[in-house]
């Protein structure tokens, strides 16, 4: 009986450290335990997917501090999306066909919407989103932070989605294309 006791306690204890070692590695938070012991109240459901927002502390900046997903919550890791042209016939690489940052990044989460419907899913089931920005040569080649922010408090924070994601943002040397500017990828919670 004692062996059966011990190698219980062993899977328990291999099953936790995968699940920390693998939150570690994505950059998350492990939670291990059982969904029935409190980690999530029935309150703090957010349509089907079990999610929990943190918000920032005395502030009124629309990311949130931190989200949390219940065990049960499927995530789903959505490739980095780069604009349309804004206008094809301009000449390509240059900010007459790719549009500025604030375009870009319309184009952008457009795109994003429009994916995650196709899905059955919304930008408020958005937990985490990576903004990758190019430094703008008008801006003496620092990226155009106040300009995303313009396209982006139009998908996040709103009286009709409140919800918002956990945000990185950071400047890159370069996408794919000449005068492209902005690339998001996105973690989404969905119900099991």
């Amino acid at each position: 009986m004692r062996s059966a006791d011990n190698a219980k306690k062993m899977e328990t204890t291999a099953i936790a450290a995968t699940a920390l070692a693998t939150a570690l590695c994505l950059g998350g938070v492990a939670v291990v335990g059982n969904e029935a012991e409190g980690a999530f109240e029935p309150a703090q459901r957010e349509g089907a997917a079990l999610v929990k927002r943190y918000p920032l502390p005395n502030s009124d900046f629309p990311i949130a501090l931190a989200v949390e997903t219940a065990p049960a919550a499927r995530l789903i890791h959505h490739s980095g999306l780069v604009p349309r042209p804004m206008n094809p016939a301009a000449p390509p690489g240059t900010r007459a066909h790719w549009g500025d940052t604030e375009a870009q990044t319309m184009s952008v989460l457009t795109r994003m919407q429009d994916s995650l419907q196709s899905m059955g899913l919304g930008m408020g089931d958005v937990i985490k989103l990576t903004v990758f920005l190019v430094g703008d040569p008008a801006l003496d080649g620092k990226m155009d932070f106040a300009g995303m922010m313009r396209a982006y408090t139009k998908f996040f924070g709103t009286p009709e989605q409140p919800n918002l994601p956990a945000r990185s943002a950071l400047q890159v040397a370069g996408l794919v294309a000449d005068g492209m500017w902005v690339e998001i990828e996105a973690v989404v919670a969905a119900a099991p």
